[in-house]
């Protein structure tokens, strides 16, 4: 045994030399002996291949997979020997005083190195390397815990009242009592140890909860996997180096050694971890043949393409030609999702009497992205703060609804159900992308009051039912503008787009009815063409494909919005508040101008996209404050039914004509805009 325990030493030094370990490790020590200063432990981390040492030595590629804490005895003789021959720390005395960490870059592939709380059982005392990932939906402050203690003999005779013969370090799932206590004896003369204090060593700790990627899953409000699966979250301990590493909300992958903390009468299952890498979202880098001969068709028109993708969209909940400039918006504000701060948000309002269909369209579109959260009025909309429920007392900051649809979509139901507080928490974190957790020390065990300013990549859903009988009614309106008494008026403009959706007319709501009843009866079946032809799963790989696209904006798309910008705020005003135009418009044009360049699988922003966008924005303006010079039509997106080809070539015909009324508007109001138009 002892031969094999030497041999491993052996290749564990070959190892270190090879991958360039022992020149990190040579310099770590060089840190400790700069320091002139003894300590009780002297840490170090050393990264370990798996694989690597497995195929200079099988028997050590063993205990580094399946008994980690054995390999490290075996890397911390290394050390000490390495040390004491090259006389690296001149204050080390004792090879018990090196404490070593193992970090794996990665584990064997196979499904006996996954680690999940859904599967059963769950081997916690195994005491080796597993890998799962997850994503940390609470996090602790970071709070101290004992690293390494030096203990004493209390015989003053005995040989180990001095030195450092009796040293404790922390093991992984090991609590503070199992480090540090006062049972200890000595070995040598059965005194009790006493401990050192000025030798104490301290490290930080965290503790966050994950739980599986699958919870996004649940937390959709349309679904049709029927599969059922269990969620539970679990404990992950960070430490040292490794604390605040962690973001709330995001989605990573660990690889750390399961272990079961008691607290009391109550057993949690805890993983330490040793690495942490972020998973990002990789999206297909296509789109389906379907769209591709769609786009060849319409490649003679800028409009036709995102005209005929809003019209057939979602028709598993309504039939193909309803709610287009709906679609359209919901379309837009997917593409615009990802996970970059300062990114180009687009959030939709909507006033509809015909609540029932409109929540089951954006449910439905939820389901197109990987995070699509439809939020449980029982939670929290914004994180908040609890405490932690490990009996350490302190601070845990709570995941909630707009933290888990980071990088997707937030959809908060009826506006009109939140109360003012929420309403303006909302309206802050609307224009900032920003929320600040307050939390109070003395409540938590802290000696100062913190705050936490938390990050919301996210868009955000709501509508309001124009039925409801909480409305005021006024007298006082300008032409087109509707009644929005019931949400403070900083909130509504605090949203990108609010779009009026009511119920079709009678012509139109004959085919809705149909399909309703048509649904009710049969569920699952497909009832038009184009719903096989344009897969709900066609769909979510065209909204990844297209939401990744970089987009420029043209010179002239830009001189398009800045001149309808600048005419906009001349015209929207009031002697009491001045200009009418939200501080965000410019922001919402170049958004929706970008979008709808991704929706058509453009890199470009051409003059096309920036009328959409401008059509879409003055509507909402219209919306809120009524109508202005421009005089745009009610529904200036789709102001007809699309049937045929026909329809689409008349549709264009108006878009053009509403681009040259544009042209007009920017001339008479713009303040010495110039822009070049066909005539020109």
């Amino acid at each position: 045994m002892h031969r094999e325990i030497q041999k491993m030493r052996e290749v564990a030094l070959v190892y270190l030399d090879r991958s360039g370990g022992l020149q990190k490790f040579m310099q770590d020590c060089k840190k400790y002996s700069d320091s002139k200063q003894s300590y009780a432990v002297y840490r170090f981390i050393i990264s370990i291949n798996p694989p690597d040492i497995a195929e200079l030595d099988a028997t050590l590629g063993n205990y580094i997979l399946h008994n980690p804490i054995r390999a490290a005895q075996i890397f911390q003789s290394v050390c000490f020997i390495a040390i004491k021959t090259l006389s690296l720390i001149e204050q080390l005395q004792t090879e018990a005083q090196i404490s070593i960490l193992l970090k794996p870059t990665h584990l064997p592939p196979l499904p006996s190195y996954v680690l999940s709380l859904a599967a059963f059982p769950f081997n916690y005392t195994s005491q080796r390397f597993y890998m799962s990932e997850g994503i940390a939906i609470a996090m602790g402050i970071v709070t101290k815990y004992t690293q390494g203690a030096r203990f004493l003999c209390t015989e003053e005779t005995c040989q180990f009242s001095k030195g450092f013969r009796y040293i404790r370090v922390h093991l992984p799932g090991a609590t503070e009592s199992a480090t540090v206590r006062n049972d200890f004896v000595c070995g040598s003369c059965s005194s009790p140890l006493q401990e050192d204090m000025k030798f104490r060593v301290l490290g930080d700790k965290q503790i966050v909860e994950m739980i599986d990627a699958k919870v996004l899953n649940a937390l959709k409000g349309y679904s049709n996997d029927k599969s059922h699966f269990r969620i539970q979250t679990f404990t992950v301990f960070l430490r040292d180096e490794l604390a605040n590493k962690m973001k709330i909300g995001n989605h990573y992958k660990i690889i750390g050694i399961p272990a079961c903390v008691q607290n009391g009468l109550q057993a949690t299952a805890c993983i330490e971890i040793n690495s942490i890498q972020l998973c990002k979202p990789s999206g297909p880098s296509f789109v389906s043949d379907n769209f591709k001969y769609l786009l060849s068709l319409t490649a003679s028109s800028c409009w036709k393409f995102t005209a005929i993708l809003a019209s057939i969209f979602a028709s598993e909940v309504v039939p193909p030609g309803t709610y287009n400039t709906l679609k359209l918006a919901i379309l837009l504000s997917l593409v615009q999702t990802c996970e970059k701060e300062n990114a180009d948000y687009l959030d939709l309002l909507i006033v509809t009497s015909d609540t029932l269909v409109i929540d089951r369209l954006l449910n439905y579109s939820l389901c197109l992205l990987p995070r699509g959260i439809r939020h449980p009025p029982y939670s929290d909309i914004f994180p908040s703060v609890s405490k932690d429920k490990h009996g350490t007392g302190s601070a845990s900051i709570q995941a909630c609804s707009a933290v888990l649809a980071k990088g997707g979509i937030c959809y908060i139901g009826d506006l009109a159900s939140y109360k003012k507080d929420k309403l303006e928490l909302l309206q802050s974190v609307l224009e900032s992308r920003t929320t600040t957790v307050f939390i109070p020390g003395k409540k938590y065990g802290e000696e100062a009051d913190q705050q936490v300013t938390i990050s919301l990549q996210t868009n955000f859903w709501s509508y309001v039912d124009s039925s409801s009988k909480k409305h005021i009614q006024k007298d006082n309106f300008l032409i087109g503008q509707m009644d929005m008494s019931l949400i403070p008026p900083n909130v509504v403009d605090a949203f990108g787009l609010l779009i009026h959706n009511e119920f079709p007319s009678c012509q139109q709501s004959s085919p809705l009815v149909h399909h309703i009843l048509k649904k009710a009866i049969h569920p699952e079946a497909m009832l038009y063409k184009v719903s096989q032809q344009f897969r709900m799963q066609d769909y979510k790989e065209f909204i990844s494909f297209a939401k990744n696209l970089h987009v420029e904006l043209s010179p002239e798309a830009e001189s398009l919005i800045q001149g309808y910008y600048l005419a906009s705020r001349r015209v929207r005003r009031d002697s009491i508040h001045g200009s009418t135009l939200p501080a965000s418009a410019l922001k919402i044009l170049i958004s929706l101008s970008k979008a709808h360049a991704k929706l058509s699988l453009r890199k470009k922003v051409l003059e096309e996209d920036a009328l959409i966008a401008i059509l879409f924005l003055e509507s909402s303006l219209t919306l809120k404050h009524g109508k202005s010079a421009l005089c745009i039509a009610p529904n200036p997106v789709f102001p007809f039914d699309l049937s045929d080809e026909n329809s689409l070539q008349q549709r264009d015909s108006y878009l053009m004509q509403c681009h040259h009324q544009l042209l007009k508007f920017i001339g008479a109001y713009g303040p010495g805009i110039h822009i070049n138009t066909n005539e020109e």
